[in-house]
């Protein structure tokens, strides 16, 4: 229970430090300057057009929420285990919680005049063969998104949002999800 209250606190104090969290999830048009080598995903989405130049805190957001270990490929994972195995817990709270990640790096994003895609894994993933496997391949996969959000930390040090956020967002992961 105090877990719960802890974590319903966090959440709370960073809604109120971010402002309105509930962004809007259509893309806008940005000149913002672009990555210079492509990427994409297994599923051949490309993960660059629009991007950040390396290096860049906002590159930083943008791995968080496009890369393979990434808030949209989190969001999607847990959707594809819903699609397969109806609508249970904690998949549909966690997934709740991504869409809500992926709706604060948007924001973060769209402020710094990025266009924003949609979620390009949304059907892109198949739910392993049983719920006891996806509990199992979703826990490797929030270990892997904590460390992401290690290695991204760095990148975000000169921008005390994203700081702040990614150390929330890494906080759920580790405290909440798994």
């Amino acid at each position: 229970m105090m877990r719960l209250v802890a974590t319903i606190s966090s959440a709370v104090l960073l809604t109120a430090a971010l402002g309105a969290c509930a962004a809007d999830p259509s893309p806008t048009t940005s000149e913002a300057g672009a990555a210079s080598t492509p990427a994409s995903t297994s599923a051949g989405v490309d993960l660059t057009t629009g991007a950040p130049a390396k290096g860049s805190a906002n590159a930083a957001a943008w791995e968080a929420l496009m890369g393979a270990d990434g808030e949209y490929n989190s969001a999607a994972q847990y959707q594809a285990v819903i699609d397969a195995y109806g609508e249970k817990e904690p998949y549909i709270s966690i997934l709740a919680a991504e869409q809500h990640h992926s709706a604060m790096l948007a924001m973060q994003l769209r402020r710094a005049g990025f266009t924003v895609p949609q979620n390009p894994y949304l059907g892109q993933v198949t739910a392993p063969d049983s719920l006891t496997n996806a509990a199992q391949a979703w826990a490797e996969g929030e270990k892997r998104n904590v460390a992401m959000y290690d290695a991204l930390m760095t990148q975000a040090k000169g921008d005390a949002h994203l700081s702040m956020m990614f150390t929330h967002l890494k906080a759920a992961s580790l405290n909440t999800h798994l």
